[in-house]
């Protein structure tokens, strides 16, 4: 049954990137662009298109079947689908981006020849996406094979992404322990590692986290601290009744003087009842501790830390974007075409309306309207709670 609904849910996901892609497809050919117009995430998917290319048809070569879907797998669903359908979609949906036009070359030309990859294993589905796809031939199955260009592969790039997404994983899992909404920008993210990223991929990172600033430390001490449990498998055989003592005196220490010494000697020593004790990082239990107005996330020798504290420009900028939310909703919901050009109309507390009338011009761009006006809310009509403030929204297309 597990295997059955692994099945289904990597065909969804499958459908889901192809449904995208057609939806944004204004291209006819499936073929490369200019190389020289490549984003860095386009290059990036590239290098690892070409990299499970090569893996792919190396290991049906070899007849190593589980290890060619295994990578196919992982490249769909992690790099293709997750990471880089939602890194170019601002492109596609700004029409006024000349490297949108390149981003729907991208995703074309590797959904395309990746389907290709996945034929043997999923026939049909491939086949249908494929055929709605530009395409050579009346078929997929005697369609080319395609061939991987060592030269697009960058694994520099591929490395430094890949460091990308886990402080984004780990920032979004910072996001959610604080319970702060994604559309809340945050002030400060602070990350300890045993690497740099070029300030183009810390921009990256701070995009996709909504964060204004992100701050390489060699030092976290002062955002978070760290807590220890005694390892029962191995402390309860070596100290037995001691156990209870050394519980307490472990939740009495220094967390970061803690750690300072475990790194340091290898061991943390604790006088128990006036006994010595030595306890090795294989006897430890080891979690980050929360210091208050922060929140943060420690794996694989990763710390990432978010600064929860909100200023009054921060929470006014969330308000804002929540807003502007609201409205790309009520046009959805009006039926309205991506262009159409609105005006938008709005009653509500004393503060939602304060940010209305100071944040006027932004909000205006951001939904294509040509008037956004205190009055009686009129066209498609809406009531809503934004931030824990009532608003009315009315919205209806110019000339209406």
């Amino acid at each position: 049954i597990e295997r059955v609904e692994a099945s289904r849910n990597f065909a969804n996901k499958i459908w889901n990137a192809s449904r995208f892609t057609l939806m944004n497809l204004d291209v006819t050919e499936n073929k490369l662009p200019d190389l020289n117009d490549l984003q860095l995430e386009d290059k990036w998917i590239l290098s690892k298109y070409n990299d499970v290319v090569k893996s792919v048809t190396e290991n049906l070569d070899k007849f190593e079947l589980g290890i060619a879907l295994s990578n196919l797998y992982d490249f769909i669903w992690e790099n293709f689908c997750d990471w880089y359908i939602e890194l170019v979609k601002p492109r596609l949906f700004d029409k006024e981006n000349p490297t949108g036009k390149t981003a729907q070359y991208v995703l074309t030309y590797v959904l395309s020849n990746t389907m290709k990859l996945l034929h043997p294993f999923m026939p049909f589905i491939t086949e249908e996406i494929w055929q709605h796809l530009p395409h050579e031939g009346e078929s997929i199955m005697i369609s080319e094979w395609p061939e991987y260009d060592e030269k697009l592969i960058d694994k520099e790039l591929e490395n430094n992404m890949e460091h990308v997404l886990d402080l984004v994983v780990m920032g979004r899992a910072c996001r959610n322990a604080s319970n702060i909404k994604n559309r809340q920008p945050i002030g400060k993210m602070f990350v300890k590692a045993d690497f740099d990223l070029p300030e183009f991929y810390q921009e990256i990172v701070a995009d996709e986290l909504n964060v204004k600033n992100v701050k390489f430390t060699d030092d976290v001490r002062d955002f978070t601290s760290y807590s220890f449990k005694p390892q029962l498998k191995t402390v309860g055989p070596k100290y037995g009744k001691m156990l209870g003592g050394i519980k307490a005196a472990l939740n009495d220490i220094d967390g970061n003087a803690a750690m300072d010494e475990l790194n340091a000697t290898g061991a943390l020593k604790l006088d128990v009842n006036g006994q010595e004790i030595e306890l090795f990082k294989e006897d430890l239990l080891i979690d980050t501790a929360q210091i208050e107005g922060y929140e943060s996330v420690n794996d694989n020798g990763i710390t990432v830390v978010l600064d929860t504290n909100l200023s009054p420009e921060l929470l006014e900028e969330g308000f804002v974007r929540e807003i502007i939310s609201k409205i790309q909703t009520m046009r959805k919901e009006a039926d309205f075409e991506v262009m159409d050009r609105i005006k938008v109309t709005y009653e509500g507390s004393e503060k939602a309306e304060a940010v209305f009338e100071k944040n006027n011009t932004l909000i205006a761009g951001e939904v294509l309207a040509d008037e956004v006006v205190k009055a009686q809310p009129d066209g498609y009509v809406k009531e809503w709670k934004i931030n824990g403030e009532a608003v009315t929204m009315g919205v209806e297309k110019k000339g209406e």
